[in-house]
Order: C-alpha cells, then sequence, then structure tokens
C-alpha cells in the first residue's frame, strides 16, 4: 500500500504546507492515540511529546496535544528535548506513545514529526499505515466522550531526567575534569541540556549554538556545519569540539588540531574500547552502505565484523535488533548504542569517546583517527521524471564500473527517498580511478534524464 504521510522518518515537510499543518497533526495525534489504546491499561493512555526549537513546533505541538487529548490520552510535554530523550521519557514514564517534532538537521522552515512505540523504537510500517488509514477516517468516529477527554500536563523534571541518564552511560567514577570541551548545539533541541552533562562531569564548557530564536537552527552552525566549531576549537584551544544536530541525535567530533572526525571513526573507536571490554555484541557492527571500506578492513583485522543496510537509522536498529548488535551507526554521526539508546544520540556517543580518550590519558587527534579511509567520491544527479537507472546506458556504465574497480573498491547507486536525485558513490584505493567511474555513471545518468525529459 503507498504511503499518503509517513516517509523514511516520519512525516516530514515544509511548516505550514500539507502535510506540516496544523489540521493533519491534530489528525495525526487523533489517530495515532486510537492506535495506541489497546485497552489493557490499569491508568489512563499517556503520550510524552517533545520537540525542538522550530518556530512551527509551538503550533504542531498543540495541535498534537489537541488531537491527543480529543482521543482520551493525557499528554506530557516536555518541551525542547534531543531526540533521544524523548525515546527514552517515553519508556521511563510508561507511556503508550512518544513524539519528537522535529526536521533534524534541515532548515528551520521544515519540520516533521517522529513516533515512537512504547519501548521507544520507532513505529513498524504496518503501525504508520493504521495510522495513516485513521487519519483519513471521519474524525468525529475517533472523539472520546466528554467525561474521558485526556489532560495535558508539562513535566517540569524532563532536562534534569536526561541529564542524569546521559551521565549514568560512562563508566563509574570517570569525571572529565581538566578537559576543555567546546559544544556547538546547533540552537536546537539539545542547547539546555548538553552543556550541563559536561559541566556537570568537571569539563570547562564553551557553547556555541545555544541561543535559538526559532529560526537559525542549524543555521551555519552544528553537525552539518562545522567551521564555526573548527575555529572556536583553535581559538580557546580545546581539547576537542562536539557539534550535535538540530534534534541532537547524531554528533560530530572535531580534534584538538581542528580535524574533523566522522561517525566511521567514532564506531570504530567505541567498538574497539567495547571489545577489549568484552562489552561488544555480535562479534561487530552495524553500517549502512555509506560507511567507508577503511572502516570495513579496519574492524576485520580486528577480528570483527561490519554488517551494511540500506541508509537509514531505522534500517540500521531493525539490523541491530534483529541480530543482536549493540553498536551501528552511519557516517553521518548518527550512532545507536543500544546498551544505552534506542536511537541515536550524540551526546551519549561523544562521552563514549571521551571516556575513552580520560581513560588512554592521550589527546583526541590520537583516540580517534583509527584508520585510514579509502578514497571516497559522492555525486548527486537532479533529474526531472521518469527512471533513468533502468536506462540500457546507464546500466552499462554501472557495469563497466564494477569490473574496473573490481576487489578493491565498492560502487554504490541508489535513488534519494526524498527528492529526484541519484546519488552515486564508489570509493577504492585508486583516487583517481574512483572519481572516473563516478564521473562515467553521473554522466550517463545525466544523459538518459535529458533524454527521459525531453
Amino acid at each position: 500500500m503507498s504511503r499518503r504521510y509517513f516517509g523514511t522518518d516520519g512525516i516530514r515537510g515544509l511548516a505550514n504546507r500539507h502535510p506540516m499543518t496544523s489540521e493533519v497533526a491534530l489528525k495525526v495525534g487523533m489517530a495515532a492515540g486510537k492506535v495506541f489504546q489497546n485497552g489493557t491499561h490499569s491508568h489512563r493512555p499517556r503520550v510524552v511529546i517533545g520537540k525542538d526549537t522550530r518556530l512551527s513546533g509551538y503550533m504542531l505541538e498543540a495541535a498534537l496535544m489537541s488531537g491527543f487529548t480529543s482521543v482520551g490520552m493525557d499528554v506530557f510535554l516536555l518541551g525542547p528535548m534531543p531526540t533521544p530523550a524523548v525515546a527514552m521519557l517515553t519508556r521511563s514514564l510508561r507511556a503508550d506513545l512518544g513524539v519528537m517534532i522535529s526536521a533534524s538537521h534541515n532548515r528551520f522552515d521544515d519540520n516533521g514529526i517522529k513516533l515512537f512505540d512504547p519501548d521507544g523504537y520507532k513505529l513498524s510500517d504496518e503501525t504508520e499505515l493504521r495510522i495513516e488509514q485513521l487519519i483519513d477516517e471521519d474524525s468525529a468516529e475517533l472523539l472520546a466522550a466528554a467525561d474521558d477527554i485526556g489532560r495535558a500536563t508539562r513535566v517540569e523534571s524532563a532536562q534534569e531526567r536526561y541529564i542524569e541518564y546521559a551521565k549514568r552511560t560512562l563508566p563509574r567514577n570517570l569525571r572529565l575534569d581538566g578537559l576543555r570541551i567546546v559544544i556547538d548545539c546547533a540552537h536546537g533541541a539539545g542547547y539546555k541540556v548538553a552543556p550541563e552533562v559536561l559541566w556537570e562531569l568537571g569539563a570547562e564548557v564553551i557553547k556555541i549554538g545555544v541561543e535559538p530564536n526559532g529560526r537559525n537552527i542549524n543555521l551555519k552552525c552544528g553537525s552539518t556545519a562545522p567551521e564555526a566549531l573548527i575555529e572556536k576549537v583553535h581559538e580557546v584551544r580545546a581539547d576537542i569540539g562536539i557539534a550535535l544536530d538540530g534534534d541532537a541525535d547524531r554528533v560530530v567530533i572535531v580534534d584538538e588540531t581542528g580535524r574533523i572526525v566522522d561517525g566511521d571513526q567514532l564506531m570504530a573507536v567505541i567498538a574497539e574500547s567495547w571489545h577489549r571490554r568484552g562489552r561488544l555484541a555480535a562479534g561487530g557492527i552495524v553500517a549502512t552502505v555509506m560507511s567507508n571500506l577503511g572502516l570495513e578492513r579496519h574492524l576485520r583485522e580486528l577480528g570483527l565484523g561490519l554488517q551494511r543496510t540500506p541508509v537509514g537509522d531505522r534500517y540500521v536498529v531493525e539490523h541491530m535488533r534483529k541480530h543482536g548488535f549493540n553498536v551501528g551507526g552511519e557516517q553521518s554521526g548518527h550512532i545507536v548504542l543500544s546498551d544505552f539508546t534506542t536511537t541515536g544520540d550524540g551526546l551519549v556517543s561523544a562521552l563514549q569517546v571521551l571516556a575513552v580518550a580520560v581513560a588512554a590519558d592521550r589527546p583526541v587527534s590520537d583516540v580517534c583517527q583509527r584508520f585510514e579511509p579509502v578514497p571516497q567520491v559522492l555525486q548527486n544527479v537532479r533529474f526531472a521524471s521518469g527512471k533513468p537507472l533502468e536506462d540500457e546506458r546507464v546500466k552499462t556504465a554501472i557495469e563497466k564500473a564494477q569490473t574496473r574497480l573490481g576487489n578493491t573498491g565498492r560502487l554504490v547507486i541508489r535513488p534519494s527517498g526524498t527528492e529526484p536525485v541519484i546519488r552515486v558513490m564508489a570509493e577504492g584505493d585508486d583516487e583517481q580511478l574512483v572519481g572516473t567511474v563516478v564521473g562515467d555513471i553521473c554522466e550517463a545518468v545525466r544523459v538518459a534524464a535529458s533524454q527521459e525529459a525531453a
């Protein structure tokens, strides 16, 4: 069945345009509330709602709250909180459903609605389809009786709960005293809690990206634009820089030299550390097809495996749950440590890396460069219509590229799930060859796309 609302990461779109309107949010609240009223409660069904700092969050929060209470659910409002905090508090508060209002690393004028089940995991495709079916039904059929309407309560202790939870993910008695840390919160959901966690653990904290105004989330800051963080690390001679994204579920680290450390290197650091401590489960980690071949080779040398999934954290988490892994993630810095979290948590991931640096008493640049990445080239080709990947010339170009790369490289070609774009990625030991095969495939796609458009 085709989807009308849900994409690969909840419902997302331009704020105040379908489907990111108050009307749709109201219906999502009503529909999701009805689906998660299973009739087995000793208490009234409850839902927690968190958000990031986007201007449209006020509008969507109020609409969702109205929808949930109208079908008889009690609502617990968290205010601006990281996505992983919402997932954690869904479990902690024994809620039947969790909601995060965020478009993650996108611009402020986008927004989205992510839903979590009672265990803090993103919903299955089947559950999302059930909600979609109810969204389009007559709203009057979903309404509770007048005396069954739900109440809304603000959880004043939400920030303190998450701060304590994050601190407890570190080994006992480990402190960050003596470390100078720059934290860039992207003017987003982690702007209060993330610096506080680091400060309470003893670090000297320099904060940037902590003045949200509703419109500046992810604007020239955060994990997608770490230039300001690099500059500040140099300026204050910090030991480490940490950049979160708008909803704080991903992280990029900058070492004391100003060098960026991506998610592949961070997963290698954590996997090695956990492996030495006997904590790493299933003999390896889970990553996507976009993770660097250098990571795979590095893990192999350690006797560890790397299993790949399609791009998207939900695929990573599904594979981890099914096969018993406890470390997984994406090159972008979305890292899932299932001993602690059910979704990516940028702050908790950074704390694990800091724990390794502190225990080793070595600089971050030494700790975090675990392998030499092989040359990797990624290009996007936009097309107007049609299916250029089905063109014979494109197929031929892909076959030739695979032959030329042989066993020394990898080729990944995939259509974007959110826009009319073909993403072409190749990597291998020969940087010139990698660039050539990507260029050849992209040119074939452009030719095919232009002829289809004509």
